[in-house]
């Protein structure tokens, strides 16, 4: 059964401790979702098991597979609480651009998740030219072609009006039903049922 184990973690910004000894599991399966104040320290969290940032100390691994490993990285997806999109690039050029580390998807199958978020009439439109709620959706679109197991969204429910939260809750429930995990913030109300929760 997949697992990530995350042992004795540590993380300072500046002169502030965010926080110190965290431990935890996550099973195939589950979802977790982290809260906290602002500045407690859920985006730090997330990118370090994204690998993005390194911990004062401690240790993460997933599958037994260090956090270093390219193994790791493949089973991994970061979603960050900004959109991190090209303005100038088109909906289906950002989507090619956010997945083409993966090398496992078709143009047809960016079409339909950009369909299945609701901008099947979009894919040639620049992104520039969206709404924050549209932006959103583009970046959220390749969770429906991600082969990653282990998700990682910060704030996925930013600028989405109901229906478009309801498509994410689901495909997140979706993927966790296949034996995927996933960490998660949110501020927004969360009706996923059987949600872990871990406060800093």
């Amino acid at each position: 059964m997949s697992k990530l184990i995350i042992n004795d973690l540590s993380c300072q910004r500046g002169y502030n401790q965010l926080f110190t000894d965290l431990s935890f599991e996550l099973h195939a399966g589950e979802i977790l979702r982290i809260s906290g104040a602002n500045g407690s320290g859920k985006t730090s969290l997330l990118k370090m098991i994204a690998g993005l940032n390194s911990p004062e100390s401690g240790s993460i691994s997933y599958n037994e597979n260090d956090i270093k490993t390219y193994q790791y990285q493949l089973d991994t997806f970061y979603l960050g609480h900004l959109p991190a999109l090209s303005p100038e690039l088109s909906c289906i050029e950002n989507l090619e651009y956010l997945t083409q580390l993966s090398n496992q998807e078709s143009k047809s199958n960016l079409d339909g998740a950009l369909s299945k978020v609701g901008l099947n009439n979009y894919k040639n439109e620049l992104v520039g030219t969206l709404s924050a709620g549209q932006k959103r959706r583009v970046a959220l679109s390749a969770l429906f072609i991600s082969h990653s197991k282990l998700w990682l969204l910060d704030e996925p429910f930013t600028a989405l009006d109901s229906d478009g939260i309801e498509i994410i809750e689901n495909q997140i429930k979706k993927h966790c039903n296949e034996d995927g995990l996933c960490i998660l913030t949110t501020h927004q109300d969360c009706k996923i049922e059987n949600l872990r929760e871990l406060s800093l």
